[in-house]
């Protein structure tokens, strides 16, 4: 049995106001069994993962970031009337990727049981398919799960071994009731073959471009699209965001998509109801600079955690 590592919170503290760091409950391994959640809550867990980047012959050091933005939230200030909790990390530091999705799975639908809304930080995009167990077993096998990514790339690559390039697949490929959608495909980043069987598997896409351009039209089909699911998982490759703003990351992008638009497209996704979790993936600490990735990460987690206790929509 995988075991969560915890993580010690610690940031600036005022006399008159209270910051993430003061307000979060860290569950030991007993985890909800000593608290009975009175109402919808947070719930951060983090997946400390480089093993399917490696297996994708990525760039490493994804495995630090769930530790890189927890510091990077904590002296942020608390303006939620949700309770917070952080449930570790799941840590894969053995090669064995599946037995750690499993667990991470497990958490996210333990937290879904008790209202929680799931906020996972990784760790590289392989985090996405353990989302995606968990989401679907606290969801039973029946349900229709919208997956929205953020993502310069399809990862969809038809591969012996599941890694950061499969996810999506594995979820196609073993679930009829999956609906899968992509936001900010980058020509230069996917070959003509991953188009392909993008078309081949059923996936809706919406290119980079096509979002600098036709914003608008996008939020309109991502509405249609969510008619069609009963509830949605999202998650962000944080590789779809512009180098210059996200230099720590496996795969940079020098035309990729601006922060403000991202958070746009969190924040649209936020207010619906159907919205279940989200992740935030491929922050890679090893590469940032000064911060700067976890730092964004960091407030775009705590801006979507806004946007749903609020019900805003752009």
């Amino acid at each position: 049995m995988k075991q969560r590592q915890l993580y010690e919170w610690t940031g600036r503290i005022d006399a008159d106001a209270t910051r993430m760091h003061e307000a979060v409950t860290v569950l030991n391994e007993t985890g909800w069994n000593a608290y009975e959640p009175n109402g919808q809550t947070f719930a951060f867990v983090g997946f400390a993962s480089e093993e399917g980047v490696r297996r994708n012959a990525g760039r490493l050091g994804a495995k630090q970031a769930p530790r890189a933005i927890r510091q990077a939230i904590a002296s942020l200030p608390y303006r939620f009337n949700r309770a917070l909790y952080d449930l570790g990390d799941v840590v894969c530091d053995d090669y064995d990727l599946e037995g750690a999705q499993a667990k991470l799975g497990d958490t996210i639908a333990e937290a879904l049981a008790k209202q929680s809304t799931p906020i996972i930080f990784g760790g590289g995009h392989e985090t996405a398919y353990a989302h995606y167990l968990g989401v679907r077993k606290a969801l039973g096998p029946e349900a229709v799960l919208g997956v929205f990514n953020i993502d310069a790339h399809f990862d969809i690559r038809n591969q012996a071994k599941p890694s950061s390039g499969t996810m999506f697949r594995q979820m196609i490929e073993s679930d009829d009731n999956v609906r899968y959608f992509v936001a900010g495909i980058q020509p230069l980043g996917n070959t003509t073959a991953l188009y392909e069987q993008a078309n081949e598997l059923g996936v809706t896409y919406v290119e980079a471009e096509t979002l600098g351009v036709s914003f608008d039209a996008t939020l309109e089909q991502i509405d249609d699209w969510l008619d069609g699911c009963d509830a949605v998982m999202m998650t962000l490759c944080t590789d779809v965001i512009r180098q210059a703003e996200a230099p720590g990351v496996s795969a940079p992008a020098p035309f990729g998509l601006s922060a403000s638009r991202v958070r746009s497209l969190m924040r649209h996704m936020a207010h619906h109801p159907k919205l279940t979790s989200f992740d935030i993936s491929e922050v890679n600490p090893a590469f940032d600079r000064d911060g700067q990735t976890a730092r964004l990460a960091a407030h775009l987690a705590v801006d979507t955690m806004a946007s749903i206790e609020r019900g805003d929509r752009v």
